[in-house]
C-alpha cells in the first residue's frame, strides 16, 4: 500500500497505510505524541495538500487530534506541557472572567492565558498600570480556572513585588488552577508592555524573580509551567532583553517571552537563543510595537505559542457600545449582532443543567425556597397540622401573602372606583416548571399589585390592573392570564 502521509521532523517519518482520502493520525500513549520527533518545524508531505493555507490547518488538525486523545481530568500543568511537546505553533486568546474563558474552550482552543490587561479593565474600569492586586488577580483566576478544562496560563505581573512575594505569587496560582505562569520583571507599578514609561529591575533582580519563582514550584511539589518575561527590549535594548532571556533559561523558565519586540528581524534574533526553550509570542491587536504575523509565519520562525490579548476584551467593548446605542435610539441590538436568548441558555449551560436536574427529580415537589422580599410585604408560609395535609395534595403547597396596611394608596377605601372593588379578591399566581413540577403558588389581595414582578418577573410589562378592571364585578373565579415564558414555565394568573 502506498503511505497517504509522511509526517516528518528532526529524524523522525511516520507513514500510514492508504484507506480513505482523508488525514486520520492518531498518537498512541504513553507517552504523548510519541511517534513524533518535534522540531521548530514540522514537514507534511501530503498529494492532498497542495498549497500552504491546507498545509497548516493539517498541522493544526494532527495537534488536536493527538490532544484529544488524552483524558482531561489530568493535571493543567501536565496537560499544558503535553501542548508543549506538541508539533507546530498553538493559539492562546486572552481570556479576562470565566465566561470569556468557557467560551474559548467551547471554540475548540488547547489553552488560553488570562489578560491582566483585559481583567485590571473588566473587573476594575481602570488601565492596567498597577492598580489590580495579587488577590484580586488570585480571586479572578480562580473562576476562570473552574469554569473550563483546558489549561490556563495566569498573567503573574511581576509577582506583586520581591523575590519573596514571587514565591506567594507562584503558590496562590498554584492554588488558584493555574496551568502556567507569567512573571516579568518590571518595577513596580507595573505597566501594559506596549504602553509608555516603563521601566525595568536590575538583571541580577531579574534572575532571582525567576529563580524563586523555581523554587516556589519545587517547595509546592507542583510542576507549573513558568513564563519569564522580559520588558527591556523598550525599557532598555534588544541585547539586554536577549542577556536576561538566556539568563532566565539558565535559572529554570520553562518558556521565554520578549515584549513588545519591533521587527520580525528581531523575533528571528529572540526564537535563535536558547533553542531547547519554547518561545511565545504577544500578538497585540489593534496597534502594539510587534508586526502582526500568522501562525504559520510564526512557527517558521520558531515560536511555540502565541497570545492574543485583546480580541476578547475589544471586540466586548465594541459590541457593548453598539448596543448601547441602538437601545439610546429606542431600538434592540439587531439579530445578528448578538446570540439569541436560547444560544446564550446553551453557551451558560442551562440546557445542561436541566438534564442534569432530572437525575435527581422527586414525585413531590416541596418549595423550600419560596421567600418573596418587597419593601411593602413578606411571605409566610403558614405550618399546617396533620388534617391539613391529609387533606390536601403533597404536590399543591400554598404561599400565602401577608401585607402591610398600604391600601389608601390605591383607592382602597373609594366605594366610587370600580378597582376598589378587587379588595375583597384574591389574586393566584401559579407557576408550573415545564418538567411538570409546580413551582410557586401564590395568593395576594388583588389590590395589590406594586411589587408583583418581584414574585415572578415575567410578569412585567403586562397591565394586571386593567384585567381586573374589566373583571372587577365578575362573581366566582376567572382566569386572567395563561402563558409559557422564555424560560418554558406555564405562568397562570387567577382572579378568586
Amino acid at each position: 500500500m502506498k503511505p497517504a502521509a509522511i509526517v516528518s521532523g528532526r529524524g523522525c517519518a511516520v507513514a500510514g497505510p492508504q484507506h480513505t482520502p482523508s488525514l486520520n493520525i492518531r498518537s498512541p500513549p504513553p507517552p504523548p505524541v510519541s511517534s513524533f520527533t518535534f522540531g521548530s518545524r514540522l514537514q507534511i508531505s501530503l498529494p492532498l495538500l497542495s498549497n500552504p493555507i491546507q498545509k497548516s490547518r493539517t498541522r493544526f488538525a494532527i495537534a488536536r487530534a493527538a490532544d484529544r486523545d488524552h483524558s482531561f481530568a489530568e493535571p493543567p500543568a501536565k496537560a499544558l506541557r503535553r501542548i508543549l511537546e506538541l508539533p507546530g505553533v498553538h493559539q492562546g486568546p486572552a481570556c479576562f472572567d470565566a465566561l470569556s474563558a468557557r467560551l474559548v474552550e467551547r471554540a475548540g482552543f488547547q489553552y488560553c492565558f488570562s489578560s491582566g490587561f483585559s481583567i485590571s479593565a473588566a473587573r476594575l474600569g481602570l488601565p492596567d498600570t498597577g492598580f489590580i492586586s495579587y488577590g484580586e488577580m488570585v480571586d479572578q483566576g480562580q473562576q476562570i480556572t473552574q469554569a473550563v478544562s483546558i489549561p490556563v496560563i495566569g498573567d503573574g505581573d511581576n509577582g506583586y513585588g520581591n523575590a519573596m512575594n514571587v514565591k506567594r505569587t507562584v503558590k496562590g496560582y498554584i492554588r488558584a488552577g493555574f496551568a502556567g505562569i507569567i512573571l516579568e520583571d518590571q518595577v513596580s507599578p507595573k505597566a501594559c508592555g506596549h504602553t509608555q514609561g516603563r521601566k525595568v529591575v536590575s538583571r541580577e533582580e531579574a534572575v532571582m524573580r525567576i529563580k524563586a519563582a523555581v523554587d516556589a514550584r519545587k517547595e509546592s511539589g507542583s510542576d507549573i509551567v513558568i513564563v519569564a518575561r522580559t520588558d527591556s527590549r523598550q525599557a532598555v535594548s534588544l541585547d539586554e532583553s536577549l542577556w536576561r532571556c538566556r539568563a532566565f533559561a539558565d535559572v529554570g523558565a520553562d518558556v521565554l517571552f520578549i515584549d513588545a519586540l519591533a521587527s520580525k528581524e528581531e523575533m528571528r534574533a529572540f526564537c535563535e537563543i536558547s533553542p531547547l526553550v519554547p518561545k511565545m509570542a504577544n500578538m497585540l491587536e489593534g496597534g502594539g510595537k510587534t508586526p502582526i504575523l500568522n501562525p504559520l509565519e510564526l512557527e517558521d520562525l520558531g515560536y511555540k505559542l502565541v497570545a492574543y490579548p485583546l480580541s476578547l476584551i475589544g471586540a466586548s467593548i465594541r459590541a457593548m457600545q453598539d448596543s448601547l446605542i441602538a437601545i439610546r435610539g429606542g431600538r434592540i441590538p439587531p439579530p445578528g449582532s448578538m446570540p439569541s436568548f436560547e444560544e446564550i441558555k446553551e453557551i451558560l449551560g442551562f440546557n445542561t443543567y436541566y438534564e442534569e436536574e432530572k437525575r435527581y427529580a422527586t414525585s413531590v415537589n416541596q418549595l423550600s425556597s419560596q421567600r418573596v422580599s418587597s419593601s411593602r410585604y413578606s411571605i409566610e408560609q403558614r405550618a399546617q397540622d396533620e388534617t391539613e395535609q391529609r387533606g390536601r395534595r403533597t404536590q399543591d403547597p400554598i404561599v400565602e401573602v401577608i401585607t402591610p396596611d398600604v391600601y389608601n394608596n390605591y383607592g382602597a377605601d373609594s366605594s366610587r372606583d370600580p378597582f376598589s372593588q378587587i379588595w375583597s379578591r384574591t389574586l393566584r399566581i401559579k407557576i408550573t416548571g415545564r418538567d411538570g413540577f409546580e413551582r410557586l403558588d401564590v395568593r395576594i389581595p388583588a389590590g395589590f399589585l406594586d411589587g408583583i414582578t418581584n414574585i415572578v418577573p415575567a410578569l412585567g410589562g403586562v397591565n394586571i390592573k386593567e384585567l381586573l378592571d374589566d373583571a372587577a364585578y365578575e362573581v366566582g373565579g376567572k382566569l386572567l392570564l395563561d402563558f409559557n415564558d422564555t424560560m418554558g414555565d406555564r405562568i397562570q394568573v387567577f382572579l378568586e
